[in-house]
């Protein structure tokens, strides 16, 4: 289809009480960037039910227009109602840029909307930025297993569609709550018995509830150096005096020492935490795509080579089942 504005939009995933997800508001700040850069408006994309939380949230976190879409028959996230929501208001409004948290919902929606529309979709990304030759959105994704970073830009089709991942993008400290912006009402639905699958129940993987790794402010996690299960109970140590979250590499969570809901990197969560602390992690190209969003890494590991050791801004070369146990002591005294 053809763009009818410049406009960038993001979409705001919402939660069971109609709040805004963590995900679209931290796209907003890049999202403010890239439609300067275009010359167009910041425009925030709010389905669901019950929803002027997430409205009022999307204009805090600066979109200039709010397209609202409340009913219903989106109380439940649903392929059919969803996709169809998505699409009518893209053709009616025309913007040239579309981003999408990629969580389950997002990678689910994404690809149905843009095959609709006829134009691609750049997955699971992790760095935006606009070509400034062609002005096209240049959107950069892992490839090749993480071995290398590819750069994609659709020139030929719009609107130019990705998916985000959570966590590569900071939202802004602390929302503008007296500000506001254009909110326009679509009276948009979708015939009930039209939606081909319900929700019957949600069930929570082992470990779900607790672990919130791309919220977290501090992340002390574990690899393959920590030897085994009891090697995560020593870390928990030191997260529960840090009010810390346990992370881990791919190696402990293939290793069965720890549940895949605290994996971080390539084929885990992505992360921006204030602090990361990284024991016994080499720093595998695919882990270090997870967290080199985080403020300040500290790398404890007994390689001096190790990876790891590039990305950190502090480094001990050291065994951390010596180290970990000086960490904790000093840190009480500090408390004390």
């Amino acid at each position: 289809m053809e763009a009818l504005t410049k406009d960038l939009w993001v979409y705001i995933e919402t939660a069971e009480d109609g709040s805004a997800k963590n995900v679209g508001l931290e796209l907003l700040g890049q999202g403010r960037i890239l439609a300067d850069k275009q010359g167009g408006a910041l425009v925030a994309l709010v389905i669901g039910c019950n929803v002027q939380a997430a409205a009022e949230a999307a204009a805090a976190y600066g979109a200039d227009k709010v397209i609202v879409i409340d009913h219903e028959v989106y109380k439940d996230y649903t392929t059919d109602a969803y996709a169809d929501a998505f699409v009518k208001v893209i053709e009616k409004y025309g913007p040239t840029s579309v981003l999408i948290g990629a969580t389950n919902n997002g990678r689910d929606l994404g690809p149905r909307v843009s095959c609709r529309l006829g134009t691609g979709l750049t997955a699971d990304c992790t760095g935006l930025d606009i070509d400034e030759e062609t002005g096209n959105v240049a959107w950069t994704r892992p490839a090749f297993g993480g071995n290398l970073m590819a750069t994609i830009q659709c020139p030929d089709h719009r609107p130019q569609m990705g998916t985000v991942r959570p966590g590569v993008f900071k939202k802004a400290a602390q929302p503008d709550t007296g500000r506001s912006a254009e909110v326009i009402r679509e009276d948009i639905t979708f015939p009930a018995d039209q939606i081909r699958t319900r929700i019957l129940e949600i069930i929570k993987g082992e470990g779900e509830t607790a672990v919130d790794l791309e919220g977290a402010e501090i992340i002390v996690s574990g690899g393959r150096g920590v030897g085994g299960p009891e090697g995560f109970e020593l870390l928990q140590g030191l997260a529960d005096l840090l009010g810390a979250t346990i992370g881990a590499s791919r190696a402990a969570v293939d290793s069965g020492w720890i549940s895949h809901g605290h994996q971080v990197g390539q084929t885990g969560k992505t992360v921006a935490p204030r602090l990361y602390i990284a024991c016994g992690i080499s720093g595998a190209i695919q882990h270090l795509a997870g967290m080199s969003g985080s403020d300040y890494v500290v790398a404890i590991n007994r390689d001096p080579e190790a990876p790891i050791f590039e990305v950190a801004d502090y480094g001990i070369v050291g065994n951390l089942k010596e180290v970990v146990p000086i960490m904790i002591e000093e840190i009480k005294k500090l408390k004390a």
